[in-house]
């Protein structure tokens, strides 16, 4: 910390005050009501941003008898201190929170935007408890927590900047948000078949009518001679996530190759993951190399030339909701190769036409591709210049210099 910054504890530099759960036992505090009482929790608290809306209201009886009839006014800093410690949101509404969230009001010489900023980077590790349900901080540590008090026009200067750089967070944020709805939008006017919706120069059929639907599989881990040296690329499910598959995390040698169920599938293959935690199954890639995968993945080879893998590809990936309602199983639901193969599809006849529709989806992946790039180099940005305006490692005066190089990474992460 430089010597003109003087560092004090945060009660020093800040009120505060715990927000409270009404109890749950209680349906009248939870009661629809004509004037309900929007209420936060650490999920309605979007990093650095404004909550603008809250998952969950209380009623004016609850409002009067747990809070006191007091709310908390918009504009209001606010921050988790429980389990996600140290995140930061303003309030954009009126509003009363849980007890894993506290109010700041900094006093006369704190830039509030500068404390929220602080406080979002603390390594709070050195100051949190262990609880039950996870960690946790308690009053006489909050009041404890360092804080540097640069003059007051230095703090509204830094507060400046970085509001600078989320703004621009912000910009490829929509920019993702937007570019993913045109292509749902674009896929729900090319690609619909709902309502028995039919049109005279397409097609409709399974999956299986005109493809070799298999598997792979997995050579033993316990035989190093299958792995040790491969290079053979293998593809396993979580590398399977809408995009075109170049490289592989992992590799086989031509033994590990024959001698168990994996076989080389050519560039152009469409995979589909079967099985997968979370988000997984369901999702489509295709082969920009000759590859072989594991046996979650379901390889589609078209066996006549009616339908252009690209396309297929852009299909599957729009019935992605689609394809994981049909998995069965018991608490692990997957998907198999006799449901991919009675998928149906629905393709233009004209092959041209197919590679068309492609050529438009691919463009517009190419877009959001680049806007989620940027997303990430400008996070990464954030994060380098708060710690180093924090520190007082970079002054705001340095920072044209510094710009420099937030320019230069931006143009390698996005190249």
């Amino acid at each position: 910390m430089t010597t003109e910054w003087v560092e004090r504890p945060f009660i020093e530099v800040a009120d505060y005050s715990v927000g409270r759960t009404p109890a749950r036992a209680n349906a009248a505090f939870w009661a629809a009501t004509e004037e309900p009482t929007p209420w936060v929790t650490i999920s309605d608290m979007p990093a650095y941003g404004v909550v603008a809306s809250t998952k969950e209201s209380i009623s004016g009886e609850a409002f009067d008898r747990v809070f006191g009839g007091s709310v908390r006014p918009a504009g209001t800093l606010i921050m988790s201190f429980k389990l996600t410690i140290g995140r930061v949101a303003t309030l954009g509404i009126p509003a009363v929170h849980n007890e894993a969230i506290i109010s700041i009001y900094p006093k006369p010489g704190m830039d509030q935007r500068f404390l929220g900023y602080y406080l979002s980077q603390v390594d709070y590790t050195q100051f949190q408890d262990r609880q039950i349900k996870g960690n946790t901080l308690n009053k006489s540590k909050i009041d404890r927590i360092p804080v540097p008090v640069p003059p007051e026009g230095e703090q509204k200067a830094i507060a400046d900047v970085l509001d600078g750089v989320r703004d621009l967070v912000a910009l490829e944020q929509d920019a993702v948000t937007v570019t993913r709805r045109l292509i749902r939008a674009i896929g729900q006017v090319v690609l619909s078949t709902e309502e028995g919706r039919q049109l005279d120069d397409w097609m409709y059929e399974r999956i299986g009518d005109r493809h070799d639907v298999s598997s792979g599989g997995t050579p033993s881990r316990s035989v190093p001679v299958y792995w040790n040296g491969g290079t053979i690329p293998w593809v396993k499910t979580t590398e399977v996530n809408y995009s075109v598959i170049t490289d592989t995390s992992e590799r086989i040698t031509q033994r590990g190759l024959d001698e168990s169920a994996a076989k080389i599938l050519p560039a152009g293959t469409v995979v589909l993951a079967m099985y997968g935690q979370g988000v997984t199954r369901g999702k489509v890639a295709i082969l920009g190399i000759d590859a072989a995968t594991n046996q979650a993945c379901a390889a589609i080879q078209a066996n006549d030339d009616a339908v252009e893998g690209r396309f297929l590809y852009q299909y599957l990936a729009f019935k992605y909701e689609e394809l994981r309602r049909l998995a069965h199983g018991g608490q692990q639901q997957n998907l198999n190769l006799d449901i991919v193969r009675d998928f149906p599809i629905a393709y233009p006849a004209s092959k041209k036409t197919q590679i068309e529709i492609a050529e438009v989806f691919e463009a517009l992946d190419r877009k959001l591709s680049l806007h989620k790039s940027r997303l990430r180099a400008l996070e990464i940005l954030f994060e380098t210049v708060l710690a180093q305006l924090m520190s007082g490692e970079v002054r705001v005066n340095d920072l044209e210099e510094a710009d420099l190089g937030v320019q230069r990474e931006l143009e390698e992460a996005t190249a």
